[in-house]
């Protein structure tokens, strides 16, 4: 399993229900800032069934761009709605109400960190 990936699971397990963050979100905070399309291909290849909260990642709009087993965006706007986040008429998330601030500076140097070892995405 590709490091970065793990890394970028390990982010996104961090937010917590009810708030979003961005892909190029997710890529800053693991210190890779051009990498926003890679944390979107690591979200896309998450086994089904995984623990990891994908739904709340969205792009930089707070609009739904990622297609899950095509299921398309109608999954991911349910479960969001579940945790209790509203969308605006344009199918819009407001960054500013339901934006995830991150991780605090302690945290960010741990998940940069290299991973010892292979681990499942569920882990």
């Amino acid at each position: 399993m590709n490091s970065f990936f793990q890394q970028v699971y390990r982010v996104v397990r961090l937010i917590p229900p009810g708030q979003v963050a961005t892909y190029g979100q997710i890529a800053r905070i693991l210190g890779a800032p051009r990498a926003a399309r890679t944390v979107g291909w690591a979200l896309h290849d998450l086994p089904e069934g995984s623990d990891v909260p994908w739904q709340r990642v969205v792009n930089a709009r707070g609009a739904i761009s990622l297609e899950r087993r095509g299921l398309g965006g109608a999954v991911q706007r349910a479960l969001l709605e579940e945790e209790g986040v509203r969308f605006g008429p344009e199918g819009q998330i407001d960054l500013a109400v339901y934006g995830w601030p991150g991780p605090d500076l302690a945290e960010v140097q741990s998940l940069r960190s290299p991973l010892g070892g292979e681990a499942s995405p569920d882990e």
